[in-house]
């Protein structure tokens, strides 16, 4: 079998080292190129070294060379330009970026009429199993039970509430039929902070160092109901992207999603 021919942009980030280390020891898999920002210091270091790895005779540039399909773990305007590049030259786009506005979406939406285009805003396949059984349970549950969705992130952390837990929001509203702007608490405070009927709380802590925490709490009349996922590793992230990058290799232009992965 020929191998997947991985482009990763954003090399010298925490998650574009990790993509870089488990691929390097991957076989169906080849790094062809490592792209970095024109004014990093580590341009023309083997990225597999930058990585903490083995070498893999692949120097850090500044501009791509050609691939089959590139990781991106950059920023929001970043993962906009990537998806234009990659739409340019025929090259599937597999991004986990998070923090995208809808005006970054619209730049995926055009890439993926010229390109495979899968972005998700966590790459772990236990969390998209996660929001598989929260979607399940949320349509069990009739509407007498409260649902709070808590995430738990390191101190750096941009955007909050975290990408995942927006996607859990829009997986319990898509189960209930509502609309998940106008079901969002985003935590509480004041004299008159009961629930509301219909409401989802969302509660974003930063805590230390902490890779990510999502939990989905369903409360009864008289019992609570948990779902959980823990990240113990960036890895699992960078491990699933590889395994997208695997999967969409040589599909048709289109949107895809994590579902589509899993099934």
């Amino acid at each position: 079998m020929t191998p997947v021919r991985l482009i990763v942009a954003g090399c010298c980030g925490r998650m574009g080292r990790a993509v870089v280390r488990l691929a390097a020891g991957e076989g169906d898999l080849r790094i062809v190129s490592a792209v970095t920002e024109a004014s990093d210091p580590a341009i023309g270091q083997d990225a597999g070294v930058a990585a903490g790895a083995r070498a893999i005779g692949v120097a850090i540039e500044s501009t791509p060379a050609a691939g089959d399909v590139l990781v991106d773990f950059t920023s929001p305007d970043g993962s906009a330009a990537w998806a234009e590049w990659c739409a340019a030259n025929g090259v599937a786009l597999v991004s986990g970026t998070t923090g995208l506005s809808s005006a970054h979406q619209a730049a995926l939406d055009r890439a993926a009429e010229r390109s495979p285009v899968l972005w998700s805003p966590n790459m772990s396949i236990g969390v998209h199993l996660l929001a598989r059984l929260v979607e399940e349970a949320t349509r069990r549950l009739d509407s007498t039970w409260d649902i709070e969705v808590v995430e738990i992130h390191h101190r750096h952390k941009a955007d909050a509430p975290s990408g995942t837990a927006r996607m859990l929001l829009e997986r319990i509203c898509a189960a209930r039929g509502s609309d998940p702007a106008a079901a969002a608490t985003h935590g509480r405070r004041g004299e008159r902070a009961t629930r509301r009927p219909g409401e989802i709380g969302l509660h974003a802590l930063r805590l230390g160092s902490v890779v990510g925490d999502h939990r989905v709490y369903f409360g009864g009349p008289a019992e609570v109901l948990t779902i959980a996922h823990r990240a113990a590793s960036r890895d699992i992230f960078a491990a699933g992207a590889l395994r997208v990058a695997r999967w969409i290799a040589g599909r048709p232009p289109g949107r895809y999603t994590m579902q589509d992965v899993l099934s």
